[in-house]
């Protein structure tokens, strides 16, 4: 028996390189990193993150969820067609076109496999190409119970995002001047482990497999799940924004899985659970969107002080502690306003500076380090000021 399990999960992982999903995510990745970099270097002349940085620290993550959530899917006997992965794979290629990961919530990847899998073979009637055996049997409540579980797995990935791990950007207030805004976003692949018609394992309990498709028999394919989000907080720090969108996400998702849940029961509860995950998410969105064009933004220039927009890894800002959204009011004792007031204090400090930072709590602390000739000549720090490349038109004009 043990042979068996480990002879198709040998197999369910090589089937792993024969999904185009696989590859597409690498490059994915690697194209969203470089689009970045280079609006990085327009608006602050510097790159900021490395090419890879919103796949970092997903990894651990990813793997246990995986796990977890595999664990779920096989020991429920929840089963899934060939036809069900090679559509979701289609469609989250589809959705992560356009290089951004807004659309890779479950809700809208699940959500709408669930929808072109329902019209599908009503499409395939006449024509002979695609085979319409791998589209006739599908598990729609399996699809939306994976949907409930991936949603709390987004809302675990959202509260995880530390202060100085989202994106930031220059942008134009309505009032014509330059105000900072953050890009919460992440993307991971979760390797998932699912049940598909055919293979060599057979029932080991009564309930297993909970829907069969018809088959008597069964086998594993490793599946690379691609989970992101990406939110623009301007009225606040991201992190803290944050949390309260992982709040609603999770809750969303346990409704979602309760609904699914039930729906193996009571036929016809599973349209309901996708009508909530697809408008429910969309919901969050839209109300995060209106709460932030409500409030006034966060990081805009102040009448005493400089704000920090954001911090370059592996610099001495982020060696001395500096976050995000706290407000530098002094360097060697000389009070700094704007970022050219803050640049020729650094230069008149010598081999040692001390900063006086308002946090938070508006509560005053002081940072002081000795400044090395390798060291960022900012130390690493992204102010609120108009964009490198504009500053380089207005140069040139002058």
């Amino acid at each position: 028996m043990v042979e068996l399990w480990l002879q198709e999960l040998g197999i369910g992982i090589l089937k792993l390189f024969l999904n185009p999903l696989f590859y597409w995510i690498f490059l994915l990745i690697f194209l969203v990193g470089y689009r970045r970099i280079k609006m990085e270097r327009e608006q602050f002349g510097v790159k900021v993150f490395d090419l890879f940085s919103e796949w970092r620290r997903t990894l651990l993550p990813a793997v246990i969820t995986g796990i977890l959530v595999s664990l779920i899917l096989i020991g429920g006997g929840v089963v899934f067609s060939y036809g069900s992965l090679i559509t979701l794979s289609f469609v989250m290629i589809l959705l992560s076109l356009n290089l951004r990961f807004t659309l890779l919530s479950a809700s809208y990847t699940i959500g709408l496999t669930y929808i072109v899998l329902l019209l599908l073979p009503t499409l395939l009637e006449n024509q002979d190409v695609i085979p319409t055996a791998y589209f006739a049997e599908n598990n729609f409540v399996g699809l939306t119970f994976l949907l409930g579980i991936m949603l709390v797995a987004e809302a675990i990935y959202v509260r995880r995002v530390k202060r100085n791990e989202t994106f930031p950007r220059l942008v134009k207030s309505e009032r014509g001047i330059w105000v900072g805004e953050h890009h919460l976003r992440k993307m991971s692949m979760i390797p998932l482990f699912f049940l598909v018609p055919g293979g060599v394992l057979e029932s080991f309990a009564p309930y297993w497999p909970l829907i069969s498709l018809g088959e008597e028999s069964y086998g594993i394919v490793l599946f690379p799940f691609l989970l992101g989000f990406s939110h623009r907080i301007r009225a606040s720090i991201a992190p803290v924004r944050g949390k309260q969108l992982s709040k609603q996400i999770f809750w969303l998702g346990m409704f979602v899985i309760a609904i699914s849940v039930t729906g193996y029961f009571f036929e016809g509860l599973s349209p309901i659970a996708l009508i909530l995950a697809i408008f429910g998410r969309e919901f969050i969105t839209y109300r995060l969107r209106t709460q932030e064009k409500k409030q006034n933004a966060f990081f805009k220039p102040e009448q005493q002080g400089l704000r920090v927009l954001g911090i370059i890894p592996g610099t001495p800002a982020e060696r001395l502690d500096i976050q995000a959204g706290e407000v530098i009011t002094k360097i060697n004792d000389r009070r700094v306003n704007n970022s050219d007031e803050f640049y020729k204090g650094l230069q008149a400090a010598g081999a040692y500076f001390k900063l006086e930072i308002l946090d938070d709590q508006e509560e005053m602390r002081f940072v002081q380090s000795a400044f090395y000739e390798s060291d960022h000549y900012r130390l690493g720090l992204l102010f609120i000021e108009a964009p490198h490349h504009h500053q380089d038109v207005l140069e040139e004009g002058s």
